[in-house]
């Protein structure tokens, strides 16, 4: 098994604002997709859209305030069902850090590297969220290939 790992510092933000913007169906549309329902607490399921490739049902496993976020894919892409998708959160001077895993990958196929970017860029998106009130969220997120 394989995981796409990712650090990133959201400045001037607490752990629960961070974890606010994990868990709520406004938080997460600001970030990743617009198209967001769901409940994201723990037993919880969400639902995110990505108009046309589709879309994918998280069962959160678990939601910790301010200290971390699990979700176990349910339906997607093949590639993801069963992974699981990590948030650890912790506060370090003036910075939330954000420490992102998305477990469980079989193998490292190409599609597994348009994902890692992509999971970067939504990352960029939700410190900027946090940071500015303004995220880029999918449909105007950033267009990295023809897997979008």
């Amino acid at each position: 098994m394989v995981d796409i790992l990712h650090r990133i510092g959201i400045e001037g933000a607490t752990p629960d604002e961070v974890y606010r913007a994990l868990t709520t169906v406004e938080g997460l549309a600001g970030w990743w997709t617009d198209d967001t329902r769901g409940s994201g607490g723990a037993g919880g399921r969400l639902e995110f859209r990505f108009p046309p490739i589709g879309g994918f049902d998280m069962e959160v496993v678990e939601a910790t305030p301010a200290e971390r976020v699990v979700w176990r894919v349910a339906d997607g892409p093949d590639e993801w069902t069963g992974t699981t998708i990590d948030w650890e959160l912790r506060q370090s001077g003036d910075y939330t850090i954000v420490l992102f895993k998305h477990q469980g990958w079989e193998e490292p196929v190409e599609f597994m590297h348009h994902c890692s970017t992509k999971w970067a860029s939504y990352l960029m998106s939700l410190k900027s969220l946090v940071e500015t009130g303004k995220g880029a969220p999918a449909p105007r997120d950033v267009q990295i290939s023809d897997w979008h």
